[in-house]
């Protein structure tokens, strides 16, 4: 099976310089990665890079803890999307998630996702700091608030990706979304095996020794 068009090469390190992205996405077009996914302040320099290929462009939002407010969140988004980005991975609001704040957690989703029209919104639940119910009520939140992906965790959580916690958010939320696995995954057979269980996407910085290279 061919990886490459299910990795998201990702470079969110607080220290990645200009060519420490120059070289993401010049391995993102070598091995025909199906996107790149950088802080908000490199996307001019790989929308430069990327924009004549067909590698799409993700970004994060509320990155990442999740905890910046609501307009900030938007606002992000929509200077993303204006720059050029195809795809935003915006993390959920966990402390009012555990709060019972529903109606805010799904409006915050709701709000991005409607600045971004047909771009790609990727909520991330960081499912480290979740329990098993509140993964899949973070899951079945994100889909009725529009959601096109759901994704496991920033990276920079206590944890990352996990086949239980794969496995808990398909049963939840079947073909109404897609997943997204991401944290820690730096083999190719992990990566095989979250595909098997029906993830469409793996987040990794480890892109090219995925694929064989």
């Amino acid at each position: 099976m061919k990886l490459a068009p299910y990795i998201d090469h990702t470079n969110l390190k607080p220290d990645a310089t200009v060519e420490d992205i120059k070289q993401l996405c010049e391995e993102a077009i070598l091995y025909g990665f199906k996107a790149v996914c950088v802080n908000g302040c490199h996307i001019p320099l790989t929308v430069d890079i990327l924009g004549a290929t067909n590698v799409k462009i993700a970004t994060v939002i509320g990155f990442p803890l999740g905890a910046m407010s609501t307009t900030t969140k938007v606002f992000e988004a929509k200077d993303a999307i204006a720059k050029g980005v195809d795809e935003v991975d915006m993390v959920l609001n966990i402390g009012w998630l555990k709060s019972g704040m529903d109606v805010q957690v799904k409006e915050e989703i709701a709000q991005v996702k409607s600045v971004i029209g047909d771009k790609v919104l990727k909520v991330i639940l960081e499912t480290c700091y979740l329990t098993d119910d509140e993964k899949e009520h973070a899951s079945r939140l994100s889909v009725a608030a529009g959601a096109d992906f759901i994704k496991t965790s920033t990276g920079f959580g206590s944890g990352g990706a996990t086949f239980i916690d794969v496995q808990l958010m398909k049963t939840v939320v079947g073909d109404k979304a897609q997943i997204k696995a991401s944290g820690g995954i730096r083999d190719r057979e992990t990566a095989l095996k979250y595909i098997e269980l029906g993830v469409t996407r793996i987040g990794t910085s480890s892109g090219p020794k995925l694929v064989g290279n």
